[in-house]
Order: structure tokens, then sequence, then C-alpha cells
């Protein structure tokens, strides 16, 4: 491969040669160029001098190939085209035909509400596109994005590279989840009671601290750290224990656990926005903007909070 750029050969040349022969005159080539005809005479002869071996000879008052020349052109004018065309005629984009596959992340607390609809309309208007789906989240999202490991993102974001493209999607609120059959938290739940029951919390860090003890300075009871939002449901429903989770996450939960409810909690806790995120190298890949668009699609049809 090294040996192609090596060469001195300018790949100008070529295109010049492909209309001299199309047009088998100089003066009708230096006309579709918009070159003069010295301009083209000077290209032809540094082209015969790269390949070593003539490539017209004078027929009449026109040009008329060799036999190597006639090699050449059968070789360069499909390439030629097929590159003048890949510039300027990109292949377009049908969702009902494409194969293409797109690389979503998610942090885990919205594969529930995301992926089921979102394969809905997938299944409806783009049938042979597939998905892949990988974890993120705020720790994690830049070196996914700069990576291209991923294609958007949905998930919380601080800091982001200047190449970043987000949008939010919506800011919900907390709320406690719990089992009415065990748990007792009251008509209204106060900061007392709360700080009294056992919890389970998610914590990304791998300890005994929430996103409650981060933003207030208190510390909750809890009796199991979880990395994830996906076993939640399971260790509430049949326990005392309470979960401070996402309005949307506790809705998903409570559609599969309907014996389990929800009550306000006793701070303002508020959540950070959820956003689509992705790369301005693909703010023109048509496959990525569409499922990008059944994103948003999909976020407001759930009745996402804030949404």
């Amino acid at each position: 491969m090294h040996s192609i750029y090596e060469r001195d050969l300018d790949l100008n040349l070529l295109r010049v040669f492909v209309v001299v022969a199309e047009a088998g005159s100089v003066t009708e080539a230096a006309s579709r160029l918009y070159l003069t005809q010295p301009a083209v005479s000077a290209a032809l002869r540094r082209l015969t001098s790269a390949v070593g071996a003539p490539l017209f000879v004078r027929a009449g008052r026109g040009l008329a190939l060799t036999t190597r020349g006639q090699r050449l052109f059968a070789a360069a004018r499909p390439h030629l085209q097929a590159l003048v065309e890949a510039a300027v005629s990109p292949a377009k984009f049908d969702p009902k035909t494409s194969d293409r596959t797109v690389r979503i992340g998610l942090a885990d607390m919205h594969e529930a509400w995301l992926l089921p609809p979102l394969l809905r309309l997938l299944a409806e208007e783009a049938p042979n596109m597939r998905l892949i789906v990988l974890p993120v989240q705020f720790r994690t999202i830049v070196e996914a994005l700069s990576s291209s490991s991923v294609d958007l993102a949905v998930t919380v974001a601080d800091e982001l590279p200047a190449d970043t493209r987000r949008l939010p999607l919506y800011t919900g609120d907390f709320v406690c989840l719990f089992d009415p059959r065990h748990a007792r938290p009251g008509k209204r739940l106060t900061l007392e009671r709360y700080l009294a029951h056992e919890h389970v919390i998610v914590s990304y860090n791998g300890d005994l601290r929430g996103i409650v003890e981060d933003l207030f300075g208190v510390q909750r009871r809890v009796r199991v750290s979880v990395p994830t939002f996906h076993s939640i449901g399971a260790l509430v429903e049949g326990s005392a224990l309470l979960a401070t989770v996402p309005a949307v996450v506790a809705r998903e939960i409570i559609s599969l656990r309907p014996s389990l409810r929800t009550t306000a909690l006793p701070l303002s806790l508020k959540g950070s926005p959820m956003e689509l995120l992705w790369r301005s190298t693909v703010e023109d890949d048509e496959a990525i903007r569409f499922v990008r668009d059944l994103v948003i699609r999909v976020a407001k049809t759930v009745n996402a909070p804030g949404v």
C-alpha cells in the first residue's frame, strides 16, 4: 500500500485523461474541465511520463487511445465515476430497507421504559435495523462517546467534550417506593420516619452512600447497596425496605409489581436532566439520526416527568 503513495503520480491526472479519452480532443476536454488547452496538454505529458508509455496517438483532427491507453481508460473510468458518485450522491437511508446496527448507551434506569416502545417503533418503521445496548452512566459516558463504542446515549452527564451534542429529554422527580404490606411510612412520610426505616440504595461507587447522602449530608440505615435499579422491585416487594428512586423507574416497577406503592419524599430531591447525547461526527449519519428521533418520540409518549 505504501508503494502506491510513493509513486510520483497525481491522481488528478487520471481525471484529465478520462475526459480527454471521452472527448477525443484536448480542446473539448479543456472546455469540459474549465482548464486551458496548455494545462490539459501538460497534464497528459505528466501522466504519460508517469505511466512510461504513450496513451494517445493523433487520429485526424483528434486523439485516439493506444492499447495501453485503452487498458488504463477501462480501469480508471469506473473507479473515478464511483468516487464522484460517492462524493456528491451519498447513499440514501431508507428505514424500511436499512439493516444498520446502531449502538445505544443507556443508564440502567432507562431500559424498562425506553427499550420496549423503541423496539416496537423499529419493528414498524425499520424492521431490519438492530440495536446493541451498552450500559453507561455519568462516570463512563465520556469514554463511551469518545471511543465511539456507542453512537448515542441516554443518561445524566456533567462536563462533556465540546463536540458532544446534547438534548434534554426530561427532568424527573424522586419518590419513595415501598411495600405497604410490610413498611409503614404513614400518610405523610416525615424525615424522622424516613431515616428510621431500612433502605435499599443504588450506588455506582459500590458503597453505602447514595444521592440522599451526597446531597443532604444525612445517613440512611442502608441494608443493601446495589449497582443498578434492576433488582429494586424484587428487593422492596415482601420487605420493609424503602427505596428512593426516580418516578419513571417507580412507575415501571409498579406496573410489574402492583402491590407496591410510592409516597412523596420528606426531602426536596430533584433529578438531574436526562439527556440524549451524541458526537458531532455522526450528526449527518441518517441511520443514527433516525434512532435519535425515535428516542425523542418515545420520551414524549411515555409521559415521563417534565417531558
